[in-house]
């Protein structure tokens, strides 16, 4: 699995993510501080076909993913929980997974990537409701 990575900060939440996605594929890092340029930078990667996912970290998840979603084509969820992680994947078929570095814990933030990572394929009973996304203005 080809992944694309960001934080627009470092701490111990953003290495361990990091280091479980190193262990599940390649890893592209995107190296900016900038957030709004980090989310649509990771989102351009998952649509132009560079990464399969992409996984972005602001202090809040939130900036990072608005950013991403302004790119045609990508579906950013925030996530903070593995519930909600699994389902962006099954229910909308998420492409990017977005995560606060300042609210989640190391340990918790590793759940979510695989939650977000171990859901390879969206639910078929789904797939209309997904299609709409992209029909969607």
């Amino acid at each position: 699995m080809r992944i694309t990575f960001g934080a627009d900060d470092e701490n111990e939440t953003t290495r361990a993510v990091l280091a479980e996605l190193r262990e599940r594929g390649e890893v592209e890092v995107v190296d900016t501080d900038s957030w709004p340029d980090l989310g649509a930078g990771i989102g351009r990667a998952v649509v132009e076909g560079r990464a399969d996912v992409g996984v972005v970290m602001c202090w809040t998840g939130t900036g990072t993913a608005i950013a991403a979603n302004k790119v045609p084509g990508v579906r950013a969820a925030l996530a903070w929980d593995p519930w909600i992680a699994r389902g962006s994947r099954l229910w909308n078929d998420a492409n990017v997974l977005a995560m606060s570095l300042k609210r989640l814990a190391p340990d918790v933030a590793v759940e979510v990537t695989r939650a977000f990572l171990d859901e390879p394929t969206p639910d078929p009973d789904e797939a209309d409701a997904i299609r709409r996304l992209d029909e969607l203005p």
